[in-house]
């Protein structure tokens, strides 16, 4: 063989040498991810235990849902020349409903013919809304107190709920679950849009870990969830999940990356030439003093006192945040404590105190929800 064909053989079998390694490679990555996700042989996917501890909780913070007990209000009035359109008041189903919400009220709206509207509040409800205004071409400036993260939006967990705290079971009429039906479809066609944007909404893993029947527990969800949206919660069997309870079920829901969605609508918003004006509306007349002939109120709790809403009271909330853990990316109800995971950090939650108006976090009641989550991951089998 002569020096040259050597060489080219030898440049052969190396190549092959390459791809023998990179197939193995694969072949070994193949084989750690799936023994990573899910256990072929034990029969359930593999569930990361939370590394929980008190000293690994780096923020707590307490949020207050508007909630309102004949559920949100969505209507206009008149107030002297101006149209007032009212959207707010959605308990702990905000963030859902918001695009199917903001839809509705942009019908009010469109009845009136106006191209410049003034939208109160920059919460979830406020820059939805707002931006659903703009594309159908109306100029719109947003009025707030406070902008994100300093607004009510930012302290809630972001996960498709679309009756949490919705109206009082026994307050909901046929046709506010008609419009709740007609929000919650029109909301989730919207986020569906929205996936694959950076990570602003995902899917993930929901496990339901209780040692009560459904029947048996409080549930804050009013109605059934709708066909055709996230898949049905699945029950499974002991041998199908690591956890020490009777009930366990599992499905797969949508979560919102909140700083993330906040921070990209609010730039689309200005982008497409939006204003906004940080200003405090106070009183009634301060909304009569506004220049635009139409405005929607999406306050939320801020509505109570300037319209005198008996309907409306707050429902207080506490998530207490762990450094993130990458590896931790599902979402767990259990019996007094929840986990929420999110790109920003893995919120504890697991409270909900109705007409509570203050936001000073307490300790114990992280300790309390930290107690519950280690006691779980302690009895989870490996």
């Amino acid at each position: 063989m002569n020096r040259r064909g050597f060489i080219q053989q030898a440049a052969i079998a190396g190549s092959w040498a390459a791809v023998g390694s990179t197939v193995a490679s694969c072949a070994t990555t193949a084989k750690g991810y799936a023994d990573k996700h899910f256990q072929i042989n034990m029969g359930h996917y593999r569930i990361p235990k939370l590394r929980l501890s008190m000293d690994r909780i780096v923020r707590e913070t307490v949020g207050l849902r508007p909630f309102r007990t004949i559920g949100p209000r969505l209507e206009s009035e008149q107030l002297g020349s101006k149209t007032l359109v009212h959207n707010y008041g959605h308990g702990g189903s905000g963030w859902s409903l918001s695009w199917g919400s903001g839809m509705l009220a942009r019908e009010e709206v469109l009845k009136t013919g106006v191209k410049q509207v003034a939208v109160i509040g920059a919460g979830t409800i406020g820059l939805t809304t707002a931006r659903l205004l703009q594309e159908k071409g109306i100029e719109v400036t947003i009025y707030a107190k406070d902008l994100a993260p300093n607004v009510t939006s930012s302290l809630a967990t972001g996960t498709w709920s679309p009756s949490s705290r919705v109206c009082d079971p026994q307050k909901a009429t046929p046709e506010f679950k008609a419009w709740w039906e007609k929000a919650t479809r029109l909301s989730f066609r919207a986020f569906q849009f929205q996936l694959g944007l950076n990570d602003i909404i995902s899917w993930v893993d929901e496990y339901n870990v209780f040692n009560e029947p459904p029947a048996e527990r409080p549930n804050s969800e009013i109605f059934a969830d709708l066909s055709g949206l996230v898949p049905e919660r699945i029950m499974l069997g002991k041998k199908e999940h690591p956890f020490k309870a009777d009930y366990v079920s599992r499905r797969s829901n949508v979560m919102i990356n909140i700083p993330t969605y906040l921070h990209k609508h609010m730039t689309d918003f200005l982008l497409f030439g939006g204003k906004v004006k940080i200003q405090e509306i106070k009183k009634i007349e301060d909304i009569d003093a506004l220049s635009e002939k139409c405005v929607v109120n999406c306050m939320g709790l801020g509505a109570k006192a300037i319209f005198n809403d008996e309907h409306l009271t707050p429902v207080s909330g506490q998530l207490s945040c762990l450094i993130p853990q990458p590896e931790v990316t599902y979402k767990l109800n259990t019996k007094g404590a929840s986990i929420i995971s999110r790109k920003d950090g893995i919120y504890l939650g697991g409270n909900g105190i109705v007409g509570n108006w203050d936001t000073t976090p307490s300790r114990e009641q992280t300790e309390k929800v930290v107690a519950v989550l280690q006691k779980l991951m302690e009895d989870m089998r490996a």
